[in-house]
């Protein structure tokens, strides 16, 4: 990443969004399969998280109690997160024609902080232009489904990545709304995938959207 913002490389980046309980950490490892069947390489990564320094910020943001921060302080942590897994994983392995998955990206800062607990857009977007320039992803697929259903299944596999998960069901109602939101407002770049469907079907719709979006 330069001053300038992030030069693109011969390679690919994928993301996947969704509220909690979406299924994303499945199809990410489904999508990579498949990318690399294709004959490319692919790494799979996430975020927060997807490089040292950014995994550190991850567990300050994931765990502990709900009220630890408020939505601009997460905001500011997501992207200096998000600087360094630019930085270190995502940039150097496009710029090597590596095709890049992630497990959530900007939109979900969007969702969560600017929809969610109502952060200022404009300020969020200010924050994008600092920490990553006119780097965008080449398709981003959003996983929809209703909040009740996703909120299930997170309780499920619960495990200590709880923050999120335990704020009220409005809150995610709200992100909800954002994810869809975004992707009414970009629809050259996003596509709403039904994420009550079954793995393998949801799978199917991902790689047709693979196909109408990039050539692969």
């Amino acid at each position: 990443m330069t001053d300038d913002g992030p030069r693109r490389g011969a390679g690919r980046f994928i993301t996947l969004e969704g509220g909690e309980g979406a299924g994303k950490s499945t199809q990410v490892a489904r999508l990579k399969a498949s990318i690399e069947a294709r004959g490319h390489d692919c790494i799979a990564t996430r975020e927060p998280g997807g490089a040292p320094g950014a995994e550190m910020v991850r567990k300050l943001l994931v765990e502990g109690p709900v009220e630890r921060w408020d939505g601009v302080t997460e905001a500011l942590l997501h992207f200096a997160a998000r600087r360094e897994h630019l930085r270190t994983t995502v940039l150097p392995a496009i710029a090597g024609g590596t095709w890049v998955v992630s497990d959530r990206f900007a939109d979900s800062t969007m969702a969560y902080q600017g929809y969610g607990h109502g952060a200022d857009r404009a300020m969020l977007g200010t924050l994008y232009d600092i920490a990553v320039g006119e780097f965008r992803p080449d398709l981003t697929l959003i996983l929809d489904l209703p909040v009740d259903t996703g909120l299930a299944r997170a309780a499920a596999r619960r495990g200590t990545e709880t923050r999120y998960e335990s704020l009220p069901v409005a809150f995610h109602e709200r992100v909800r709304a954002g994810f869809l939101d975004i992707a009414a407002a970009d629809p050259g770049r996003c596509v709403v995938i039904d994420a009550t469907a079954g793995i393998d079907e949801i799978a199917r719709a991902i790689g047709g959207a693979l196909a109408k979006h990039l050539e692969a």
